[in-house]
């Protein structure tokens, strides 16, 4: 059986035909999953975050070009490393050797790893046995001397069978909008779910454990060593941020921002995680609805924000989302630019207006300059501080 990908573009063209209009994070609790602890100091002595770093996708592709590739996926690590002034990436998708190749590069660029296999839509053995063998290339490579952590997955509730009714995904998103499911039945659900992997991930990892959890998901967070939220949010003023990140502190343990970013269109960050839904998928060749215009400066100034708030609250991590998106590809004409659509910090230029080849490459947008110069000015501090 072929390997169903945990992601966000698995699912978008579907999530638009039922007509989608805000992403799950909040559908079993209307609160942050913060937990019932007394607040405790900050995590870490000193300023600012730990891990900075980008989303890396390990996936198949929709044309055998704009899928994973070793050679590309070698530069591009360097990129990260280089170019952006990353300290972390995460690797995440579904194979382990593609997951295990790209965390093995990773860190012999002196990266530290988060290794975080996501499937789809497959038996609950299939996806904790992909979990538990991920999980041992991550050790092996933490007994060799490599930085790395273990993500058990993602948002689960989206994309565990049996969770909320549904054969797949977007199924379950209509189902839920529809109100054709027990929230109370499907937290019970998720909880079992969420234990049996992290049991299954300390079974064979001996590093730091977490999960993605959608911002708003109740998750006990004992299960883990770091408390991760993907996050999506927008507010005007800055301390929206801060009041709603810091229950997440309550648990005593390092928050770490798992996933971040806005797409590349005017207004994008006020759409949060449906910044996507710009594009028609019903049409022969999608095309972005609307009078919506493209902009990589709003992209850029949302994520030097959001960037900022977490140095200042000294969280653990944050993840840029994502990297590239080759199948998203940038056109000059703006009803075709699905780069608008995209969250990733580079755009994708095909060589043909329709499909991919091999020649296809990426350029940076506003947003990887921006994050690169964010990136680069906290290694300096941090440097100085030493």
């Amino acid at each position: 059986m072929r390997e169903q990908a945990m992601t966000r573009a698995s699912f978008l063209a579907g999530a638009a035909a039922v007509g989608a209009t805000a992403m799950v994070g909040t559908a079993l609790s209307g609160e942050a999953a913060a937990g019932t602890r007394p607040a405790g100091e900050r995590t870490r002595p000193g300023r600012g975050l730990v891990h900075r770093g980008v989303m890396y996708e390990c996936e198949d592709g929709e044309s055998s070009h704009t899928g994973w590739h070793r050679n590309r996926m070698r530069s591009d690590l360097r990129a990260i490393k280089r170019e952006l002034h990353a300290n972390s990436v995460v690797a995440f998708g579904t194979g382990v050797e593609r997951l295990t190749a790209t965390a093995t590069e990773a860190a012999e660029n002196g990266l530290h790893v988060w290794l975080q296999p996501r499937m789809a839509d497959v038996p609950e053995r299939q996806i904790l046995d992909h979990l538990a063998e991920t999980g041992r290339q991550a050790e092996r490579l933490r007994r060799q001397g490599a930085r790395v952590y273990l993500s058990v997955g993602a948002e689960f509730i989206l994309f565990v069978p049996g969770i909320v009714p549904g054969d797949n995904a977007v199924e379950r998103v209509e189902n839920m909008m529809k109100g054709n499911w027990d929230p109370q039945k499907a937290q019970r659900k998720l909880d079992r779910f969420i234990g049996l992997s992290a049991k299954t991930a300390r079974r064979v990892f001996h590093g730091k454990v977490t999960y993605g959890s959608a911002h708003g998901d109740r998750v006990d967070w004992d299960l883990f060593d770091l408390v991760s939220v993907n996050y999506y949010s927008y507010f005007a003023d800055p301390r929206g941020y801060v009041k709603e990140l810091s229950p997440y502190r309550k648990w005593r343990k390092p928050v770490a921002i798992t996933e971040c970013g806005t797409c590349t269109f005017d207004g994008a960050p006020q759409a949060g995680g449906m910044g996507w839904d710009i594009v028609d998928y019903s049409k022969p060749k999608p095309e972005i609805r609307g009078g919506a215009k493209r902009s990589e400066h709003t992209q850029a100034q949302y994520l030097t924000q959001v960037l900022n708030v977490f140095e200042d609250m000294n969280l653990h991590a944050a993840m840029v989302y994502q990297f590239v998106t080759p199948d998203a590809p940038h056109r000059r004409r703006r009803r075709y630019d699905l780069d608008m659509a995209s969250y990733s910090l580079t755009k994708a230029i095909w060589k043909t207006e329709d499909d991919p080849t091999a020649r296809w490459h990426w350029e940076p947008k506003e947003s990887f300059d921006a994050v690169s110069r964010h990136f680069a000015r906290a290694a300096a501090r941090e440097d100085r501080s030493s």
